[in-house]
């Protein structure tokens, strides 16, 4: 009895033996993420490009690069990365799937993108008197500077208020107060500005104003053939 307990417990302790050296032996599955690192440059000069937009194709925006072209951004195994900038033409670059490590470094060049602009003719006028004309009478087109100037006077912004539809907590401000007014005269008749000397006041301002007078009809536009 004693021998039998003795070669139960030497076939168990084998069993767990072997099992530990499977899972040993057993290759584990890599991480498909890995850190994508790398320099983006210039080609001609080799000077470091900065706030250039790093997007994946399957995640979309994933990191730009800083003020010294250095980025660092987390990727996974063939994963197609685009390296984009204004005025520089984008660069696709392809992580490989056969990577053994968790990085990968690179270093990316990007050419100047070349802007085609519409081509201007300058004619010259036919007598100096017409220059002369055009310089004085010709009005000069307003500046940065001046167009801020005039969209920030006080009438212009008065009637871009008015102009403009009320937002949401504007619309909320005015139906708290319908509501506050309507809940306080509740069950009881609100009252009348019969009386109110500030109402009559209001009501011969708009008189002497004209708001009151009928206004004429305007005609409907009327097609005169040529013919």
């Amino acid at each position: 009895m004693h021998i039998r307990r003795v070669l139960m417990l030497i076939f168990l302790w084998g069993s767990f033996i072997s099992s530990k050296v499977a899972h040993a032996q057993t290759p584990k599955k890599e991480n498909q993420f890995i850190l994508f690192t790398g320099l983006v440059l210039t080609s001609d000069s080799l000077k470091a490009i900065p706030f250039v937009n790093i997007r994946s194709n399957r995640r979309g925006l994933i990191g730009y690069t800083d003020v010294n072209g250095y980025f660092d951004v987390v990727v996974k195994r063939g994963d197609t990365i685009l390296f984009q900038q204004i005025e520089k033409v984008g660069s696709w670059h392809v992580v490989p799937d056969t990577l053994m490590g968790n990085r990968y470094s690179v270093v990316k060049l990007l050419t100047q993108d070349t802007v085609h602009l519409p081509a201007i003719f300058i004619r010259a006028l036919p007598l100096k008197s017409l220059f002369n004309h055009e310089f004085v009478s010709r009005s000069v087109p307003d500046d940065a500077m001046e167009r801020a100037r005039k969209n920030l006077e006080s009438e212009a912004m008065k009637e871009e208020l008015r102009m403009r539809p009320n937002d949401a907590h504007q619309a909320q401000s005015l139906l708290t107060q319908q509501r506050a007014q309507q809940l306080y005269y509740y069950q009881q008749a609100p009252p009348q500005n019969y009386l109110s000397p500030l109402a009559w006041m209001q009501f011969f301002e708009a008189w002497k104003r004209g708001d009151y007078k009928k206004k004429p009809k305007k005609k409907p536009y009327e097609y005169i053939s040529p013919y």
